[in-house]
Parts: structure tokens; sequence; C-alpha cells
């Protein structure tokens, strides 16, 4: 996947009309994009910053059908997250894997109340299924999560859901739309639509920030992928365009893995104002959220508010023996949920089902709005029916149910670099011709130095931030650790690229005010 072949693909072919233009490189977009590659038309994605830039590196980490909407009644979007959850797990394993989950049950009737509704999770989850949920007693919780207060705990609920890491997911997609035959390109944001003659968008402009240059690309179909951002996208169209997005904020905090210990996550189903929390060991560390907070203008680096910060660290401090302070807090970030606008009565945002909805405007822009991570695959695969009756597309079948995303191994071991999965060997191999390369980046976190020239030569990372917050993790698992590591990545990727100093000086700069903005002083 190479940033230089997709600039050639729009250069030097300015009369091909494409099948399918996607505005939007998150989730949803990459999602539709390997749909729509891996059916054969001719498909490219722009993404104004970097892939998963957005709310889709900033997810709580859950492949799941949501136990929480299934007691809201919300049974369709359950029943389809299930079942996406269990393709997930099928076609990426060495991204996803099952995670055992324990509800901790403080009232006497919680057991049999939970055991009954995960039950029908199970139930609803049929042969992809990831385990059968039980009660266990008080003894098995605290042995499971020895820090778990016990003090009035009376057992415990076990059921199962995925966990993944969403921007290496978000880059194997990237990676599985070029093996297809389809292009994406990073820092590439459109900039206008383009109408013909009866107001039928027929293409974009785009501007490519990298080298200051404007591009008109002509399509078939064009699709709004853009998240929180669509309407922004819409008012292009139509500059009277009524909103279709309520944001809702989101935040997490990283801590040692010493706060929670064992391997099993924690459940919280109903916190004190009625959110749910959960507590998950991720990549060493624990993930910790999260917050159901309204926003009015969404940005593209949102912040955690203080009253969201001493919601998580309170509420963690009832379930957990070693309370958490901000002081521990390793990072903490903020995602933003776009969730489609409900019609009629105004609704809390933590109340606003998750489905996502396809919007096509008079001039046929097919906006998604809505959904989730584990669902994006089901995105997709609408966005581009729609699009094959939209843009008079010869049919095709859609493929993605059993498709291998790129990377795709059965077991590739349970180090750190086992979500490069197949890609293994060649970071291997990079090592073999410079051992040097094999050196940790910093003592405290597993990220190769080998790993910042993959990143660069095969990953479109193209600066300091896209290779410690999103190919590697380093930012959101210890925030000032990434920034000791900042000048050594500049280093590589300036020798790689083939950039002076003074670009090296200025990413270190630049990356060192962005992260922090994650740490919690």
């Amino acid at each position: 996947m190479k940033r230089s072949e997709s600039l050639r693909a729009i250069r030097y072919s300015p009369d091909k009309i494409w099948d399918i233009v996607i505005i939007g490189g998150g989730a949803t977009g990459l999602g539709a994009g390997v749909d729509a590659a891996s059916r054969g038309y001719d498909t490219l994605v722009l993404e104004k910053y970097d892939f998963s830039k957005g709310t889709s590196s900033r997810s709580t980490k859950l492949v799941h059908g949501g136990v929480r909407y299934l007691a809201a009644g919300d049974i369709g979007m359950v029943l389809e997250a299930l079942n996406e959850r269990g393709l997930l797990l099928q076609n990426a394993p060495h991204l996803v894997k099952n995670q055992k989950f324990i509800i901790p049950n403080y009232d006497w009737w919680d057991g049999p109340f939970y055991t009954v509704g995960l039950k029908v999770y199970d139930m609803m989850a049929g042969k992809l299924g990831l385990g059968p949920s039980i009660h266990i007693t008080k003894e098995e919780t605290m042995k499971a999560i020895p820090n778990l207060v016990e003090e009035g705990l009376k057992g415990g609920v076990i059921y199962h859901d995925g966990q993944f890491d969403d921007s290496r997911l978000a880059i194997s997609l990237a990676q599985t739309i070029t093996d297809n035959g389809g292009f994406v390109l990073n820092n590439c944001g459109v900039t206008r639509l383009i109408k013909n003659d009866e107001g039928i968008i027929s293409g974009v402009e785009c501007f490519d920030s990298e080298n200051n240059r404007y591009y008109t690309i002509k399509a078939k179909v064009v699709v709004n992928a853009t998240g929180v951002f669509v309407d922004s996208v819409n008012r292009m169209d139509d500059p009277d365009h009524v909103r279709t997005i309520v944001p809702s904020q989101g935040i997490h905090i990283i801590l040692d893995h010493s706060f929670l210990q064992g391997n099993s996550a924690i459940m919280i189903p109903k916190t004190d104002d009625g959110r749910v929390l959960f507590a998950v060991p991720w990549h060493g560390k624990v993930v910790v959220g999260t917050t159901d907070t309204p926003v009015e203008n969404p940005e593209i680096e949102p912040r955690a508010l203080d009253e969201e910060i001493k919601f998580i660290l309170s509420t963690a401090s009832k379930y957990l023996t070693k309370k958490p302070k901000r002081k521990d807090v390793l990072s903490i970030f903020a995602g933003l949920r776009p969730l489609a606008a409900p019609e009629g009565k105004t609704q809390e945002t933590k109340e606003i089902s998750r489905s996502h909805k396809l919007i096509i405007s008079k001039s046929g822009l097919i906006t998604m709005i809505g959904g989730k991570w584990t669902t994006y695959r089901k995105m997709g695969e609408d966005i581009v029916d729609k699009a094959i009756l939209l843009g008079g597309l010869k049919t095709m079948e859609c493929v993605t149910k059993n498709m291998p995303i790129h990377g795709f191994l059965k077991k590739s071991g349970s180090g750190h670099l086992q979500v490069y999965g197949s890609d293994i060997p060649k970071i291997k191999s990079i090592i073999g011709l410079e051992p040097e390369l094999g050196e940790k980046l910093h003592p405290d976190l597993p990220y190769l130095k080998a790993e910042v020239i993959w990143a660069v030569r095969d990953e479109m990372a193209r600066t300091v931030e896209d290779v410690l917050a999103r190919r590697t993790r380093a930012l959101l698992l210890d925030a000032r650790a990434s920034i000791a590591m900042a000048p050594e990545v500049a280093a590589l990727m300036g020798k790689e690229l083939g950039l002076r100093k003074k670009w090296q000086k200025e990413q270190v700069q630049q990356y060192t005010e962005f992260a922090n903005g994650y740490i919690l002083n």
C-alpha cells in the first residue's frame, strides 16, 4: 500500500470515471471500499487526514452485539451486530479475539437477572457465539478479578464478546482495498462536489495537503462516509441541508494492568447515571470507559471534559480496590459517536439507537449515518448495494462475509507483532537486513524500530503522529512514553522518506504539542 501509487492513479488518468469514490477513511468508508473493490468496481477512498484519525481509532476496542442494547429492546441491531462479530473474528483472527467479561453482582437478584439476559444474548449469536454465559460464585469472581471490591459481592456472571485493535483493523482494511485493485489516499480531503448540467453529482474535487495540489475526479457514484462530519459534506451538496447527526462524546482512560489483574474484563451494566462502564485488558494495559456526552459541534481532536474524567475515576473506584487517581492515568482519549439524529422528540444520546441508516440526496449523494465498528462490513455492503442501483453499475454479489482481511493468520502468536498477521515475516526480514532495527523504541512499550520502517513503506504513514497514534498504539498506551519516542521515530521516518532535519524537528515539536493533550495533569 503506497501513497505514490494512489496519487499516480488520479494524477495520470484525469479522464477516468471511477465507479465509486468514497469520502472518509474511517470504519465506514474503508468498509465500503473493501466491499466495492472486492466486487470488482473501480474504487477510490479519499481521507482528509489519516485513516481512522477520528472516532475509528478511539473506540472501547470491543467487537460486540451490545448487551445494553438488548436490555433496551433493540433486538434487530443486536442480532446484526452479533452476526458481524462472529464474521469479523472469523475473517481477521490476527486482530480480533474472544474476550471473557464478568459482571460482578452486588445485589442478590443481579445474578439470575443477568444470567437469563445473557443466555438470550448467547442464543441470538447462534453458531457464531464465542462461548456460553454462566453464573459464578463470589470466590470464582474474586479469583478471576483479584482487584475487585469484595464487600457486598454476591457472585458474578461470565459472558463472552470480541475485542480488537481498531486503528490496526482500519489499516488492514485499507490494505485489503489495495489487495483487491482499489486505491486509498490519506491527507487528501474533498473540497467540492462536482455536478452535471442536471444537478446530479458526477465527481469530486480534492486537495492533496502534502503536495498542495487540487485534483478533479470523475465518478459514477460518490459516497459520504465521514462519520460525525457527514453534515459538512452534505452542506457542500445542499447549503440548506438539515442536520442528521447528533455527536456524542465518549472518553476512555488507560491504566496500568495492576489496576485490574487477571485476564478478564469487567462490565458494570448500570452506573449511577444509567451508563455502562467497561474495564478491559488491552495490549498489557487497561482501557476504562466510557461516557455519553452530547456535543454541539464535532471536532477532529475532541478533548475529555473534567466532569467526564471525574465520572470515570469515581465509578471505577467503587469497584476496584486499587483506586485510580489522575496521576495514574497513562493516557486519556475522546471520540465522537456519529449518532443518527432522532426524529420527533428529543432523546438523551445514550438512548439513541446505534443502528445505521442510508440517506440519498436529490443529487445522488449516498450518505451513511450512525453505525459502529462492529457492523462496518454490513454498512459497506449496504452502501455498495445502493451504489449499484444509483450508478447503474454491473451487478456483482457481495463477497466480504467469508473474505479474509489483509494479514489473515489463524495463529499469529501472542506477542505485540500479532496484529500484523501474515506480514510478520516481512517485518522480521527488515530486522534481518539491519539488526539494530530490532531494538525497542522505548523500554516501557514493546514497539520496534523496524515497525516504523514498515509503517512508512507499506502502511502509508506520513507523520510521527501516524506512527505513534495509529500504526502503533504508543500514544494511547502511554502518552508520555510516546513523546519520548518521537525523536527516534522522526529520524527513522526522515531517513526512509528522504526528509531533512528541519522536517524531523518540526514533526517532533508538532507531535509533542499534540500528545500533551492525551496527558492528564
